[in-house]
């Protein structure tokens, strides 16, 4: 067993649970502790792809990766993945075992926690500590029975918790208050004290709030962690937005739509962070404007969103867009949106069987959804540049798509194959007249190579050279630094090591 376990939950979604959780990993392997992420169910569409091929949320990658860790499939063992506003995939340690609507998981949930704690105990043996994250918050009361995201699994494995609240969003104690009235008596008493997120201003100013606070709650303020301007760290499941550039070192403009089943939106981060790229997302009922490159994302609804990006204009839009010399790419779901025809025989994505769509029409295609999804890591070089660029990426997909055309098909891609990397898979789609790119590859942009090389094709002549996973470690290392200076982080180990309830 660990030397301690410790739980993060929030009094609120995007409260600060996954930013501290990451904080912490990164903090206790800096003292030389051996420390996993755990989180026993995620409901996101922003997913990642371990090693051994299996699917977890993206909030436990970049967790693992501040600690030191390869993602593993036991650090998020429930992933749920939306679909319609009532239904979603289930994922259980790293493989879909279907759909289900609210009702139907709510009764599932027994099953799913043998698979979380089955994971927990595993991680357990193998690590000196788990840092677990909540999911939403505890004070949920239509969620309690059954809960295996919050206090009902803190209580099944006996460990401490930490409740965390954002104050930028304005009521702050009532949050915090309101959360812990609404435990029961033996959960109150695991919660070892309060974490206040996102303060702006002067601390003393803020000093009588805190003192009442403990006053009324018999609970300490562990630390008030400062806003940290600018911060970025991969978003667990909300699409962030990129404020307007008005310097003169942009040279491309990028628009992105916004769609109601948008997947893997962390697909631009080293877009919208590269100095010189402008990335405007459009959602629905806003005007689409100018761009150089139109991105058309990954989707966990292919033929829903398709339906809704023709409802906005989109097509139209394309059409004109690519007549006037602008450059189209399309990321996985995009893809096949791209193509001539969707297929879903087994009602995998809308529970209707045999549902087919007319795509966009750009590329000879045929894409049909297949029961077994595609989980991969990739790596190879991409084929647009006379001199080739490494690329990194990875694959989450159900659909196969095959090129309805006898001409020969130029490729985006040339990934690895086997350890002697020979007889390489070709990749992607590029047309005859360089316009459009389709590609399943997710995280494209990540490597300095390819994203030098994209920003080239879409009409950069010069880029700034950007390198995301030194810019991604520097953010945590930053918020890291933050969380050391303003939490006593050896008292708080001690205390956990102390726990027994």
């Amino acid at each position: 067993m660990p030397a301690f376990s410790l739980m993060v939950q929030g009094t609120t979604s995007d409260a600060g649970k996954s930013t501290l959780v990451t904080a912490l990993c990164r903090l206790f392997a800096r003292r030389g502790i051996q420390v996993a992420p755990f989180k026993p169910q995620n409901m996101a569409l922003n997913s990642a792809v371990t090693q051994d091929g299996n699917e977890i949320g993206r909030a436990q990658a970049v967790q693992a990766y501040a600690a030191g860790l390869e993602p593993h499939v036991d650090m998020n063992p429930i992933l749920l993945k939306p679909n319609t506003d009532v239904g979603a995939q289930v994922i259980i340690q790293g493989k879909a075992v279907g759909n289900m609507d609210a009702v139907g998981y709510h009764e599932y949930k027994s099953i799913a926690k043998v698979a979380a704690l089955d994971s927990y105990y595993r991680l357990a043996d193998q690590y000196q500590a788990v840092l677990i994250e909540g999911a939403g918050s505890p004070a949920e009361i239509n969620l309690r029975a059954r809960d295996i995201a919050n206090m009902g699994f803190a209580e099944s494995i006996d460990c401490p918790v930490i409740i965390i609240a954002d104050i930028d969003k304005g009521g702050v104690f009532a949050h915090l208050v309101g959360t812990l009235e609404l435990l029961s008596p033996s959960e109150q008493d695991r919660v070892i004290g309060f974490v206040i997120n996102r303060f702006r201003g002067d601390i003393s100013l803020l000093q009588s709030g805190l003192d009442w606070l403990e006053q009324r709650t018999g609970k300490p303020v562990l630390g008030v962690l400062p806003y940290l301007k600018g911060f970025h760290l991969e978003s667990e499941d909300a699409v962030a937005h990129s404020p307007v550039k008005t310097d003169a070192n942009t040279k491309l403009n990028v628009v992105i739509p916004v769609m109601p089943r948008t997947s893997n939106h962390t697909d631009w981060d080293a877009l919208r962070l590269h100095p010189n790229v402008q990335v405007t997302l459009v959602k629905a009922n806003q005007a689409i404007p100018p761009a150089d490159l139109v991105i058309l994302p990954g989707s966990k609804s292919v033929q829903s969103d398709l339906a809704f990006l023709r409802q906005e204009g989109w097509e139209r839009y394309l059409d004109t867009h690519l007549r006037y010399g602008g450059k189209v790419m399309g990321i996985c779901g995009g893809f096949q949106m791209l193509g001539d025809t969707l297929l879903d025989p087994y009602g995998l994505e809308n529970q209707h069987a045999n549902t087919q769509a007319k795509g966009f029409g750009y590329i000879p295609m045929t894409t049909v959804l297949e029961k077994e999804k595609q989980l991969k890591q990739r790596q190879g070089y991409l084929q647009i540049e006379t001199q080739q660029a490494q690329l990194t990426g990875y694959e989450i997909h159900s659909g196969v798509s095959s090129f309805s055309t006898n001409t020969s098909i130029r490729h985006f891609a040339n990934l690895e194959n086997g350890e002697n990397n020979e007889n390489g898979e070709k990749e992607g789609y590029i047309s005859e007249d360089g316009k459009i790119i389709g590609t399943y590859l997710h995280g494209i942009f990540d490597h300095p190579d390819a994203l030098q090389a994209l920003l080239h094709w879409a009409g950069v002549d010069q880029a700034a050279a950007f390198d995301y996973d030194q810019y991604r470690d520097a953010e945590i290392n930053r918020l890291a630094d933050s969380a050391e200076q303003h939490i006593n982080i050896d008292a708080l180990i001690e205390q956990c090591k102390a726990f027994r309830k």
